[in-house]
């Protein structure tokens, strides 16, 4: 009972052998370094644009509102975690908790652009069964 515990305790969240705390404590630019080229060149092109961005978050946040963005295309950084943003999908906005596995990903990945759909029963007419029937 007691190892289950430790265990538990032990399980911190790692991103590249940095724990949350220490991946906070980084500027973008050097947690930038941590990931791979794409995404970390997607981050020094729109440093500015990652950089305010938070800081509007941050204001929205303190207001206990969800901040909104069409930006689909933003890299989530380390700031950004435990925080929940609209993302929008083409038709509205969808609620995106962050966590520590979403960094480096974009936000576009977490709001879905397409609705899964359910077909459901063929209605009158669908078929040729169908049109041989008399609809009173």
């Amino acid at each position: 009972m007691a190892d289950e515990q430790q265990m538990e305790q032990k399980k911190e969240k790692i991103f590249r052998g940095q724990t949350l705390e220490d991946l906070q404590k980084l500027e973008v630019r050097e947690f930038s370094k941590l990931l791979k080229s794409r995404p970390r060149r997607a981050i020094l092109r729109n440093f500015s644009g990652v950089q305010n961005f938070i800081i509007r978050c941050q204001k929205k946040m303190a207001k206990k509102k969800i901040p909104r963005t069409h930006k689909r295309d933003l890299v989530i950084v380390p700031a950004m975690v435990g925080m929940t943003i609209g993302v929008h999908n083409g038709k509205e906005f969808t609620p995106v908790i962050i966590s520590m596995e979403m960094l480096g990903h974009r936000l576009g990945e977490f709001a879905m652009t397409r609705k899964f759909t359910k077909h459901g029963a063929a209605g009158v007419g669908a078929t040729k069964s169908s049109a041989a029937l008399s609809v009173k």
